[in-house]
């Protein structure tokens, strides 16, 4: 088996796949082990459940009159995780965090999180961050903020390579910050600015084995810093097992000297998801993903495939590039008994360069299936075992939620 994963999508997906960004991962994976923690809350009692109503921002009187008088009380979700990571090792992550109601008198604002969660695993990395979510003034806001700080082993092979090029091993230490302000607009969009800083240094660990051409920030402390806009919009009705509906969301992030940054450079994250319900049983889901950068962004600020689930298939960390794209299509069966299937199947392509693209040696194609076990009712929140194959590895993952 060339490589095989353990993690939990939901509860800070970003700690379980490479995080070289300048802990720029780790910091989203706070955020949304903060804002999917309400997945998990399927042993609280009754009582101190709280409604999802993330994906209704204007809300119905129907679900208000159900759900209004459970949102009067929090509820804490306590989840140690188990994980086993080709980038990261195997080990544990631990999750806590709090569900509430910012506003007793809002009806219609899904719950607010707030949350801690951490890495620890065999191969010496180390991590923790603190993240909250808060919705308010009638689901007319939403703002995040986040704070990390992790040391971190994982293997560097190169821009645009893969399996081809020798790994280099660093260790990567650092700590950053994150917030974003979104406002509700017509439509169920959601648009607003958004905040990145972090620092980090990076050495090379003392395992080498091979002569590799090091990176020019190996040894220096490295502080990036970046302002951008985040414009959102979606309709899926269940978050955690959509059956309709869609979801659009775009990401711009402007690193600049000009704000402290030591490089100057952009970055644009694009997906969209669509969800057909084909019977009552079945579903068939689209994800479509890209990431461009430019300007002169460090190795670690390049697109780092594998990190959003495109493709199942490929360790995360083995390629990087200046331009990705990926597609991919999933049918989802249920079966009686809480139980269910997945197929799926995919076609990515990482260009290292722009006078590069569509290139045959760039295209990465996936394929594999899944099993499923339905862990909460109420929410429809899965358990999922995932075996996939790509070019040149091949991954197992179990996880909490679906991968789009």
């Amino acid at each position: 088996m060339t490589g095989s994963s353990l993690s939990s999508q939901r509860f800070g997906r970003a700690l379980l796949l490479f995080l070289a960004g300048g802990l720029h991962g780790l910091v989203g994976g706070a955020k949304l082990a903060a804002q999917e923690a309400v997945g998990n809350e399927r042993q609280a009692p009754e009582s101190q459940t709280t409604e999802d109503h993330t994906q209704d921002p204007s809300g119905s009187a129907q679900q208000s009159a159900s759900t209004g008088n459970k949102q009067g009380r929090g509820s804490f979700v306590i989840a140690p995780l188990p994980i086993s990571s080709p980038a990261l090792g195997s080990g544990i992550v631990p999750l806590l965090a709090y569900i509430f109601p910012l506003g007793r008198g809002d009806k219609t604002s899904p719950p607010s999180v707030v949350g801690a969660v951490g890495l620890v695993t065999n191969n010496g990395s180390r991590a923790f961050a603190l993240a909250g979510e808060l919705y308010f003034n009638e689901n007319t806001y939403r703002t995040t903020a986040a704070f990390a700080r992790g040391n971190l082993n994982y293997d560097l092979y190169g821009l645009g390579a893969g399996a081809s090029q020798p790994r280099l091993p660093l260790n990567q230490t650092g700590q950053a910050v994150f917030a974003e302000f979104l406002r509700r607009l017509g439509w169920k969009f959601f648009l607003g600015p958004r905040f990145f800083w972090g620092s980090s240094l990076i050495t090379l660990r003392p395992t080498n084995p091979e002569t590799v051409p090091l990176p020019p920030d190996l040894g220096l402390h490295t502080a990036l810093t970046a302002i951008g806009f985040r414009l959102q919009r979606d309709t899926r009705l269940n978050r955690f097992y959509p059956t309709n509906g869609t979801l659009l969301d775009f990401t711009s992030d402007f690193f600049s000297q000009g704000l402290g940054s030591k490089y100057s450079f952009q970055s644009y994250k694009f997906t969209f998801n669509k969800y057909w319900s084909l019977t009552k049983h079945q579903v068939l889901a689209y994800n479509g993903f890209a990431c461009l950068t430019g300007g002169q962004p460090p190795f670690y600020g390049n697109c780092i495939y594998g990190t959003n689930n495109e493709l199942r298939g490929y360790i995360a960390g083995r390629y990087l590039s200046r331009y990705s794209a990926s597609t991919q299509l999933e049918y989802r069966l249920a079966l009686p008994k809480r139980f269910g299937l997945v197929a799926f199947g995919g076609l990515g392509e990482v260009v290292p360069g722009g006078n590069q693209p569509f290139r045959t040696n760039n295209f990465l194609p996936s394929g594999g299936g899944g099993a499923r076990f339905e862990l909460s009712k109420k929410y429809r929140l899965n358990l999922r075992a995932d075996f996939a194959q790509g070019r040149d590895s091949h991954t197992w993952s179990i996880g909490v939620g679906e991968a789009f």
